[in-house]
């Protein structure tokens, strides 16, 4: 057996109140630093988030959101960084693909019809996400691990036509189903869903992204707080790299491309 290996997208959250690392990256300058060495540490792309999406989040006006990114996406791009722009402010995304960003990522997966001529007329990849809120930051809900997959596969079903119908190329989506809370406060629909990514890939023959790192998922199984969460994220992130999915997005970039190299050096030969 031999596994192709996902693309790594590391995180850079440009926020006060970010779950794991709110603050540390504010500064515009330790935001390019960081996003730099998430580059040298083994990433394929960075994913800047201007504001938070859990459920405790506090809102960010579009201007700031593009305060935060301005500066940051400046100084990667003149360094030749494939960046990616996580939010699902319509002035935001406009204001990303007007910069030639490769990624938009969307937590809404692009909610907004009014927004289609524009995304039609761009080139960036979209990384179209499901959640069981469908719009705004995360809730603490509780969810059916029965019925998540076909829920799943509606909202992409339905989704992915309707931006289809309005000029945005297939080979442009990449699917995320969502993790943690967009799935539930409760554990068992993130990890029903991260046992079908398989499946999740055969049925739409699209790239699929998963985004694991410190999810309160993960905490809950393990009864861990965020900073104790690392091997637990690294599990899941190297189950998902069997599985084949074709990008993870996580926090610590230099760990999952030291085990996603060994692990393809264990199973070449098998």
């Amino acid at each position: 057996m031999l596994i192709s290996l996902p693309k790594i997208i590391g995180i850079v959250n440009i926020t006060e109140d970010s779950f794991s690392d709110g603050g540390l990256y504010l500064d515009p300058e330790k935001a390019i630093s960081y996003a730099l060495k998430l580059i040298d540490d083994g990433a394929f792309a960075v994913d800047l988030g201007p504001a938070s999406s859990h459920p405790d989040a506090k809102p960010v006006s579009p201007e700031e959101e593009i305060r935060r990114l301005s500066p940051v996406m400046d100084a990667l791009q003149q360094q030749h960084t494939r960046l990616s722009v996580d939010s699902f402010r319509p002035e935001t995304q406009l204001y990303a693909m007007r910069k030639g960003v490769d990624f938009l990522n969307d937590i809404e997966g692009f909610a907004r019809p009014e927004l289609y001529p524009q995304i039609a007329e761009a080139r960036c990849n979209l990384i179209v996400m499901h959640s069981v809120q469908r719009r705004g930051i995360a809730t603490r809900v509780e969810s059916e691990p029965a019925t998540i997959l076909d829920q799943i596969s509606f909202f992409f079903e339905e989704r992915l036509n309707a931006l289809q119908m309005a000029g945005v190329k297939r080979e442009r989506f990449i699917v995320d189903p969502g993790m943690g809370f967009f799935l539930g406060r409760n554990p068992e629909p993130s990890v029903k869903v991260l046992q079908s990514i398989s499946q999740l890939k055969l049925r739409f023959d699209l790239p699929v992204l998963i985004s694991v790192s410190r999810k309160s998922f993960l905490r809950n199984i393990t009864g861990r707080a965020v900073p104790e969460i690392e091997a637990a994220t690294l599990t899941a992130e190297i189950y998902a790299s069997l599985q084949e999915v074709d990008y993870i997005r996580t926090h610590n970039v230099k760990s999952l491309f030291d085990a996603t190299r060994v692990l393809a050096a264990l199973t070449k030969s098998v």
